[in-house]
């Protein structure tokens, strides 16, 4: 197909006719251009009075030919050849620029982000003419060559304005070749990073506080590490709201392509939750994979669910979530189908796939509604064996599990990570009554940790394990006092309880990790929250008036 990208608005059908006949010309392999072709582009773009841009592969065969700069011609990300890292994407840019100086930073930035083997851009002299028997002259007035470089912090190099014959005896071949061997050396000096190679984009807006924002980076970070992913780089924008097409400006847009391309990274994650149109505009512009802060923790829920139970609300959770964007998928998703139980020949993949999934969806809802029924008969059982139960809640990593394994034995998984653990555990504590001394057991019941703006589709999906909240008669709340945001993250698990059906029991606040803070936090603490107590799960520090207060708040819960 010889197609003329670009605006033709003006073009004469003489000028379509000469940009049609590039594509039949064929370079030698070895050389970067011709005088010849370089000549033949230029006297056209002198002609029509605006650049043109041809592109080449490794054979010397002009593929793409547009109107206009780098960057308005530039080949789309998805049908560009990728080859990670190491490797060019095998085709060069000849460009042709009005103006003579040097090539732009927006061309440049265009040759980074198709990750072209060369960009030659030619500066027009304005005349020239045409040799007895054919062919161009005098219309190349100087050449400049930019190519990629191995560097983090600048991408590329351009030479000094060149000659055309200087330009011509480039050996382009060994060129590439060198370029792919530094390439290759950059990335084996990387292999020690294993899982995706993550770039970090946050959005401020205008309700955001610095240090709200700054904390939702933070989180995030420690998402993505949980999660089995390295941070490479966090880019940030502030605007008044979230741009509806691709949620920051079309100048950030480049800088993450930019970024990504030079760091290596292979996914980009945003701070917040993206539509399905904006995660699809996304992709077309920048090439690889984008995910939201939901994907995030929906994927370490599926790496840390354990139980049977735990997989099945994974699951219910994640399909609630994929389900409304299937239509992002692009082209893997347009396929006709047809067959035994599809619709018909017509039917497109998109909509089998959709309607698989609200199938297994189906189907999973009746499976934790039994789940459902089932944890409220172990609940009727326990309270006609007269047991009180205490659900021990806080934010994720706030040392919940380990206090659980302190305070009965247990042997639940701990780990310095979000959302180490998420199956519910229960297990019997004997404490002491307050008034008669008598012995006193209970219950302490293990539930998965709560975090800013929990995702609804999990909300939903772990209804089963977060009715053991609303059904205890009380609740602990840990909290880890050594974590800089620990008011908010008072703040997320109080807003969570409220939203819950049932308004649980009377709660006692347990300040974590005091062994880890300053005298002033532990002060200010003690001040704000006088009825609260405060522990070290780790070094079972303050658990003797732990126990005491559990066996008060027990005994008041059941009296009520």
């Amino acid at each position: 197909m010889e197609t003329i990208y670009g605006n033709l608005k003006g073009l004469k059908p003489s000028h379509i006719k000469q940009l049609k006949r590039l594509y039949h010309q064929r370079l030698p392999g070895d050389c970067l251009t011709t005088p010849e072709f370089a000549q033949r582009l230029a006297a056209i773009s002198s002609e029509i009075h605006q650049p043109i841009c041809s592109y080449l592969n490794r054979r010397g065969q002009v593929i793409r030919i547009g109107i206009g700069s780098p960057h308005q011609t530039q080949i789309p990300p998805l049908e560009l050849p990728r080859y990670g890292a190491e490797r060019l994407c095998g085709i060069r840019c000849i460009a042709t620029q009005l103006k003579r100086e040097t090539p732009s930073e927006s061309s440049l930035t265009a040759m980074a982000l198709q990750r072209l083997d060369a960009l030659a851009v030619l500066t027009l002299t304005g005349e020239g003419f045409e040799r007895r028997g054919g062919g161009a002259t005098g219309y190349v007035k100087d050449a400049y060559l930019a190519h990629l470089i191995p560097h983090p912090e600048m991408p590329w190099t351009t030479t000094p304005a060149l000659s055309l014959d200087q330009l011509s005896q480039q050996d382009f071949l060994a060129l590439v070749d060198g370029l792919e061997t530094e390439f290759r050396q950059a990335v084996a000096q990387q292999a020690n990073v294993t899982g995706d190679r993550v770039l970090l984009v946050g959005l401020m807006v205008q309700q955001d506080t610095v240090v709200r924002f700054q904390e939702g980076l933070e989180e995030l970070a420690m998402l993505v590490d949980s999660a089995g992913g390295t941070v490479l780089e966090t880019l940030r924008q502030k605007r008044t709201q979230p741009h509806p097409q691709t949620v920051v400006g079309q100048g950030k847009v480049q800088e993450m392509a930019l970024r990504a391309q030079t760091l290596g990274a292979n996914l980009i994650v945003f701070d917040r939750d993206l539509s399905p149109a904006q995660v699809r505009n996304l992709e077309t512009q920048i090439g690889i994979r984008i995910c939201d802060r939901t994907e995030v923790i929906l994927d370490i829920f599926a790496q840390r669910a354990q139980s049977q139970a735990g997989k099945l609300q994974v699951e219910l959770a994640q399909l609630e979530y994929q389900l409304p964007r299937l239509s992002g998928r692009g082209l893997a998703m347009s396929r006709l189908g047809g067959g035994i139980g599809t619709r018909g020949p017509g039917e497109t993949k998109l909509e089998t796939e959709r309607r698989g999934i609200q199938r297994r969806l189906s189907r999973l809802q009746k499976e934790v509604t039994q789940l459902q029924a089932h944890r409220s008969r172990m609940r009727q059982r326990r309270q006609h064996q007269g047991v009180p139960s205490i659900a021990v809640v806080g934010y994720t990593n706030a040392g919940k599990s380990t206090l659980l394994n302190a305070l009965t034995n247990a042997d639940v998984y701990t780990a310095d990570q979000l959302f180490a653990t998420l199956d519910p555990t229960t297990r019997r504590l004997m404490l002491t009554a307050p008034n008669s001394h008598e012995p006193l057991p209970l219950l302490l019941i293990d539930t998965v940790g709560f975090i800013h703006e929990l995702p609804p589709p999990l909300v939903d999906a772990f209804r089963a394990t977060l009715e053991e909240v609303t059904e205890a008669e009380a609740l602990l709340h840990v909290v880890d006092l050594s974590h800089p945001a620990w008011e908010h993250h008072i703040q997320s698990v109080m807003e969570i309880l409220t939203t819950m059906p049932v308004t649980p029991g009377p709660i006692l606040i347990a300040f974590n990790k005091i062994d880890q803070v300053d005298g002033e936090t532990l002060n200010y603490a003690k001040e704000e929250f006088p009825q609260a107590v405060f522990i070290g799960a780790c070094d079972r520090i303050g658990f003797e008036t732990l126990r005491q207060r559990l066996a008060q708040l027990v005994t008041y819960a059941v009296s009520i």
